[in-house]
């Protein structure tokens, strides 16, 4: 059962000898109930909690506040904008670090057509179109085939809930503002999971492959019949794989 603290949401089970911490960051717009499918397979193999990033505009003060309230040393799993914290954390702490998941993420900065798309999502979130804004990013978020799935979309609208508008234009700030992650890439030594979808409107796998391609040692997976939201599209194939991978 999820718990909570005034940084994190923590879940807890019965767990395996020699576990680790397992710190988990949603995605722009998203909540813990993203990673709530996936939950029952990772508490096995040490404490899981998910990082509240919905506090700051801004992505290094993102990370030094996830930081202060994480354990010494843990795995780090960050899904799209989760996985831009999580580039961040590894700059300001890489030896807290001990293995890194990338889902649905990319490591470039975004480009300047992205960052007036941003600019107009701001603005219209700040003229009261908040649900509109998110409705319109249901067909980047799902795989073709799953964006009328009346219970992924409740899913998508209780997650922006749980941000709020005002979070959410944060958020928005956050990740126009973020570092180009690329040249950091080969810096990364710890055990490395890269994880798309093979329709991934969002975040185009190429750019998946691309960090895959830059971290030494790291493993790509590509999640057939998936889109951006990973973990509740394909929740037994993404478990399968962060499993393999705390298992390394």
């Amino acid at each position: 059962m999820p718990g909570s603290s005034p940084g994190m949401t923590t879940f807890g089970g019965a767990r395996m000898d020699n576990t680790m911490p397992i710190l988990l960051v949603p995605g722009l717009g998203g909540s813990p109930r993203i990673y709530a499918p996936v939950i029952p397979a990772l508490w096995r193999y040490g404490p899981v909690t998910a990082a509240n990033h919905i506090r700051d505009d801004n992505l290094a003060v993102i990370a030094r506040r996830i930081l202060a309230e994480a354990p010494p040393r843990f795995a780090l799993a960050g899904h799209s904008m989760g996985g831009y914290i999580a580039f961040e954390i590894m700059r300001q702490a890489p030896q807290r670090v001990a293995k890194l998941a990338l889902l649905n993420t990319q490591a470039r900065p975004d480009a300047p057509e992205a960052i007036e798309r941003r600019r107009g999502m701001i603005a219209r979130i700040r003229a009261g179109g908040f649900r509109d804004g998110i409705e319109a990013l249901i067909p980047g978020f799902l795989h073709p085939s799953r964006r009328d799935d009346a219970e992924l979309r409740r899913l998508v609208y209780e997650m922006a809930d749980d941000v709020g508008p005002d979070a959410f234009v944060r958020q928005l700030t956050a990740v126009m503002g973020r570092a180009d992650s690329l040249p950091t890439l080969a810096t990364i030594s710890c055990p490395t999971l890269v994880l798309t979808g093979d329709e991934d409107n969002t975040i185009s796998n190429t750019l998946s492959a691309e960090i895959a391609d830059g971290i030494r040692g790291a493993k790509l997976t590509i999640i057939p019949q998936c889109g951006h939201l990973s973990q509740i599209e394909r929740p037994q194939a993404v478990a399968d794989a962060l499993v393999e991978w705390l298992r390394i």
